[in-house]
């Protein structure tokens, strides 16, 4: 899974597979899942091995069961049986239709041992995003807010449009980090008004999300940086609300802000083919997923500050799947089983 994490954030809406190749004890190769359109970890593993007289007594471990069916490549499972491997370990079965079993089916029809469901619920972990596309029909939606020790995400007044810091500046870099991870961003007009955010990756290096951005009434002025056309940005608006843009970065889709709005969202990103979201405020907006009970996950940060009074942080009942400790903030994840 390590190798497969290589993978990451490029290989969308593919999943990002990792393979090893084994043989005689020995790793004689790794592989993990090019960019889209590109080859598959097996296919790269199997591709770095000089003498392919080795695969007949190799064995391969992949995170993912190998896919059957021509894609923008030729299938994982046909090459496996090409080279006459061994044995064939996998992590996890594919949820996707067109391969469901039928990779395993294909290995086992030409002689090959397969074992399926070793470290499996680690490897359904690492697939979340893309079997969470696959089952539901959404992206994987994560829910991301710093909170202060007595549960307020801002005060109620600032001086300047940005951003009042609660996290300390290592735990701003992990938000960076899992920013580039993600797919997309979302954020609320309240907070796009309030703090001008870029909502791009400064901190770490990796690619920057697509944009979303409510605006149910075009209140945000285009001055600001959500306009800057620097990367792909999806507005939300009314649908009584009239708007166009010759911005190629710049798309605006219509929802009914009075029903649903969270299941809305996710499908217009489903349409666009979204597939992890990062919902980042405000706490309105992170209140409208949790009310309906659309997200996966939570990073709530907490901070080594006091407001007394402010916006109140949002509220789940969900149980605490694990913590740590960033500096001198808290960084709490809850799992929406």
């Amino acid at each position: 899974m390590q190798i497969a994490k290589n993978g990451l954030g490029t290989t969308r809406p593919n999943p990002f597979v990792g393979a090893v190749i084994v043989n005689n004890n020995k790793i004689i190769a790794e592989g993990f899942t090019s960019n889209y359109g590109g080859n598959h970890a097996e296919v790269n593993a199997i591709n770095s091995v000089l003498d392919k007289s080795l695969l007949k007594e190799a064995t391969i471990y992949v995170t993912l069961e190998p896919c059957s069916h021509f894609g923008m490549t030729p299938p994982c499972a046909d090459l496996i049986v090409k080279h006459n491997f061994k044995k064939v370990v996998i992590g996890t079965l594919d949820t996707n239709t067109l391969v469901a079993g039928k990779g395993v089916e294909r290995l086992k029809n030409a002689g090959i041992e397969v074992l399926v469901g070793v470290l499996e619920e680690e490897c359904k972990v690492h697939h979340k995003r893309f079997f969470t596309n696959q089952k539901k029909k959404r992206p994987y939606i994560i829910l991301k807010w710093a909170e202060s020790q007595d549960g307020f995400i801002a005060p109620n007044y600032k001086e300047e449009q940005k951003p009042v810091w609660i996290s300390s500046q290592y735990s701003q870099q992990i938000v960076h980090k899992h920013r580039s991870k993600e797919h997309a961003i979302l954020v609320g007009t309240n907070t796009v008004i309030a703090d001008n955010p870029k909502l791009n990756v400064r901190s770490w290096s990796g690619n920057n999300p697509t944009r979303v951005v409510l605006d149910k009434n075009l209140r945000i002025p285009k001055s600001l940086h959500v306009f800057d056309n620097s990367v792909k940005t999806i507005f939300i608006i009314d649908e009584n609300t009239d708007a166009n843009s010759k911005q190629e970065n710049i798309v605006f889709e219509k929802i009914d802000f009075q029903n649903n709005v969270a299941k809305q969202i996710t499908a217009i990103l489903q349409k666009h083919k979204i597939q992890s979201l990062i919902v980042e405020g405000g706490a309105k907006t992170m209140q409208t997923f949790i009310n309906e009970n659309l997200w996966d996950e939570a990073m709530v940060f907490v901070g080594n500050v006091e407001f007394k009074e402010g916006v109140k942080a949002p509220k789940f009942d969900m149980k605490l799947a694990h913590q740590q400790k960033n500096k001198n903030d808290t960084l709490k994840v809850y799992i929406n089983d």
